[in-house]
């Protein structure tokens, strides 16, 4: 049985930059270049890695690791501090590369997007050449390299782009499908996680060829309803289409403390400097919201959430102190805190505001 594609398959590409914020470190301050380098948190507190340079990848030093144990794993590690608002302006650029080549772009984080070019005639119909035309755009425009993956499903794209990294491309036709999937690991699977994977090993599943083995009805029993994911993706089938417009159902944003606070004041401090920041991005993305969301996590890892909307949107991260200020005193407090975030939901486009705003004016 072949993989399941279309009479006229689409055309997906993948571009993922590679070690995007520590590529843009290095690219910044030409000092690094060449060295192990980690973008992150403190080593000797509870910093979390947010990028890793591929010199200290060699060290098995990997994002969502600790920077302590980075440290461990590589004591030459250099250690910065993210500077996310030079990523997301970097990131903006990238974005109108894309635009430039097909409207139909659905990012899916700063540093990776999902772009359709099924029927584009530019680059004589080649995707192969749509997506080394987007990488050495990218390339001249902000000096970091991206890889690509080419498909027809946005599953084979994603998990192509990975395979030659960095500053690589892979194409996965429909003739191909087959064989490529059969010798996949699960644990490559797109939406297969370490648990799902455990379980499968378990039933006796360890590639692309094991899982299409299994029937559907059995997988369904196992996993419910994921269940049928995974035996269409195991036999190369993808009808997500991709989603150029998302919708953002909230912002957010949370710091992890080095060291436990219990004093209101240095909370409040954290809390309202969170707030600043998921404000701003909600701005960016000229979005206005009317939920509130207070987020603490405790020294045992616990955590609580406590929420308010207003029926008028918040016009500033000013007006949102007086709410936090209630949520907080909402909050228990028998233990120390090691976590605040702020989150925006509730969220529609400032725009359809302008109307109201200009006849209050």
């Amino acid at each position: 049985m072949t993989a399941s594609t279309p009479l006229s398959p689409r055309k997906i590409i993948h571009i993922d930059m590679d070690a995007f914020y520590a590529s843009v470190e290095q690219r910044d301050f030409p000092k690094l270049r060449g060295l192990p380098l980690v973008v992150g948190g403190d080593p000797s507190g509870r910093g979390v890695v947010a990028a890793a340079s591929y010199e200290v990848r060699k060290f098995g030093v990997r994002s969502a690791m600790s920077c302590y144990e980075a440290r461990k794993r590589c004591p030459e590690a250099i250690f910065v501090r993210p500077r996310f608002e030079v990523y997301r302006a970097v990131s903006r650029d990238i974005r109108q590369i894309m635009h430039q080549l097909t409207p139909h772009v659905e990012p899916l984080s700063l540093d990776e997007a999902y772009l359709d070019v099924t029927g584009l005639s530019v680059h004589k119909g080649s995707a192969t050449l749509m997506a080394n035309w987007l990488r050495a755009q990218i390339l001249a425009h902000t000096g970091l390299t991206a890889s690509a993956g080419v498909s027809f499903n946005k599953m084979l794209a994603k998990i192509a782009s990975d395979i030659n990294k960095p500053n690589g491309i892979a194409v996965i036709t429909p003739a191909d499908a087959d064989a490529f999937i059969s010798t996949l690991p699960i644990e490559r699977f797109h939406g297969i996680g370490k648990a799902t994977a455990k379980r499968l090993h378990a039933m006796g599943v360890r590639t692309g060829a094991d899982l299409r083995r299994l029937p559907a009805a059995a997988l369904v029993q196992e996993f419910g309803k994921r269940g049928q994911f995974y035996h269409d993706i195991a036999h190369g089938r993808d009808e997500r289409t991709v989603k150029s417009q998302r919708t953002h159902k909230s912002v957010g944003s949370e710091t992890t403390f080095r060291d436990n606070l219990d004093d209101d004041a240095e909370l409040k401090v954290q809390i309202y400097a969170q707030n600043e920041d998921a404000f701003d991005q909600m701005q960016k993305k000229q979005l206005v919201a009317h939920t509130i969301t207070l987020k603490v996590k405790y020294a045992d890892f616990t955590q609580v959430t406590r929420s308010h909307t207003l029926s008028t949107a918040f016009d500033s991260a000013e007006s949102a102190h007086y709410w936090l200020d209630k949520l907080f005193l909402d909050i228990p407090r028998q233990l120390p805190i090691r976590l605040v975030g702020v989150t925006f939901s509730s969220l529609v486009p400032a725009a359809l505001l302008l109307p109201q705003l200009k006849l209050f004016e």
